[in-house]
């Protein structure tokens, strides 16, 4: 086995300094008392009472997160129906150019993705608001579900579904009591996935949303040309917590649903024996 150098160290050292370093400077500095951002002038939590009675980022803070929920809960159901698809269907015509759109926004620049969903927006006259915004956003994370949820179907062993149906199930109860509860940590990680990539998405929401849908990271890119103020570090520490939250929940979930998988394969082999 390789021996941990000092080069390793540091370099691992240097690497998470650069990506977390920036955020734990905006967490501390979010408890500021002085109204300059670099100026420390004593611990004080009045920013984050400033924030809750700022109307504007408030309202702004309940249109991304009803986006969020409602765009990750569409992507999450097209993006296991088409991760089923691409699995299990087999060889079908057309199915390269199904993946590939299937793929396709993963690698897109999301100025064209939302360049182009504008153009389709007012080319059908749909209104610009919350709704274009839940469209844009599921489309391109859904892919991101996709994906997730493939990787976990690839290994899926399908003679307990085929154990099912010879027991009298259908196939829509075989896949709601058997394949759905083992692929239920890869659907969870790929709905946290799309909500944070929703919570964080910029560019595409700048391009469909409407006077009447701001969403949060739109208003903060609208505050910092200003200048930066202490309740934007308390608004930015507190999506870093919930996306935080997120991570280490979909963390607990892959790691109990994997021990779970491993109780159940000894019990299994263990049945055999006996």
């Amino acid at each position: 086995m390789r021996r941990f150098s000092w080069f390793n160290a540091t370099s691992l050292t240097l690497g998470f300094a650069f990506l977390y370093l920036p955020m734990i400077i905006l967490v501390i500095y979010s408890f500021n008392a002085s109204k300059l951002v670099t100026v420390w002038a004593g611990f004080s939590t009045k920013w984050y009472g400033e924030l809750l009675r700022n109307d504007a980022f408030l309202d702004a803070a309940w249109v991304t997160l009803k986006v969020a929920v409602m765009s990750s809960s569409f992507a999450t159901v097209l993006g296991t129906m088409a991760a089923i698809v691409l699995v299990r269907a087999g060889r079908f015509y057309g199915r390269t150019l199904f993946s590939g759109m299937i793929y396709a926004p993963l690698v897109m620049p999301e100025v064209i993705t939302g360049l182009s969903l504008l153009l389709l927006f007012i080319g059908i006259g749909l209104d610009r608001g919350v709704l274009t915004i839940v469209l844009a956003h599921t489309t391109f994370s859904m892919c991101y579900v996709s994906v997730v949820v493939s990787s976990r179907l690839v290994s899926f062993d399908q003679s307990l579904e085929e154990a099912a149906l010879d027991l009298g199930c259908t196939p829509f109860q075989a896949f709601r009591l058997v394949t759905l509860p083992i692929i239920a940590p890869a659907v969870i990680s790929g709905w946290l996935l799309a909500f944070t990539l929703s919570l964080d998405d910029l560019v595409i929401a700048s391009f469909t949303a409407g006077p009447s849908a701001t969403t949060l990271p739109m208003k903060i890119w609208s505050s910092v040309r200003l200048g930066v103020s202490p309740e934007i570090n308390a608004l930015s520490t507190l999506m870093i917590a919930i996306v935080a939250v997120g991570v280490i929940t979909a963390s607990l979930v892959s790691k109990r649903a994997a021990v779970k998988q491993q109780k159940d394969e000894r019990a299994a082999e263990r049945a055999e024996a006996a």
